[in-house]
């Protein structure tokens, strides 16, 4: 086994708790969750609305893999956090779609949660493959 590396992604988001965007492993790439902040600009208001949100996210995630020469099409398993989830489900899937080609998406998860950091509607974290 390889040595682990922790990981900060140069123009990503700035975090919002203590940990790396990513650490890799064998390589194995895990994708902190993102939020739906703007990585030029922390302080900006989140977008309004589950698609807006999903669609930050997924360009953030895209850009902390890009950080280390991967892309989406490298992604094996996602998980997603809703904190509206009856309400917010459908859209937020319509929008997470439209980033994966419809064979080659990811395992995933989806879970309804109480609550994310920054008043966020969504996260979403990955496990990606080299």
């Amino acid at each position: 086994m390889q040595d682990r590396q922790f990981l900060m992604v140069a123009g990503a988001p700035t975090p919002v708790a203590p940990f790396s965007h990513l650490v890799e492993v064998d390589g194995w790439i895990f994708v902190t969750g993102q939020m739906p902040t703007w990585p030029d600009d922390d302080a900006r208001a989140l977008p309004e609305g589950i698609a807006a949100q999903t669609a930050r996210v997924m360009d953030n995630l895209v850009i902390v893999l890009a950080g280390v020469g991967l892309d989406l099409s490298h992604v094996v398993q996602a998980r997603v956090y809703l904190t509206r989830f009856h309400e917010d489900y459908a859209a937020m899937n319509t929008t997470y779609a439209a980033y994966f080609p419809a064979d080659r998406r990811p395992a995933r998860t989806c879970v309804g949660v109480t609550g994310l950091a920054r008043d966020a509607l969504v996260e979403i974290d990955l496990v990606a493959k080299r």
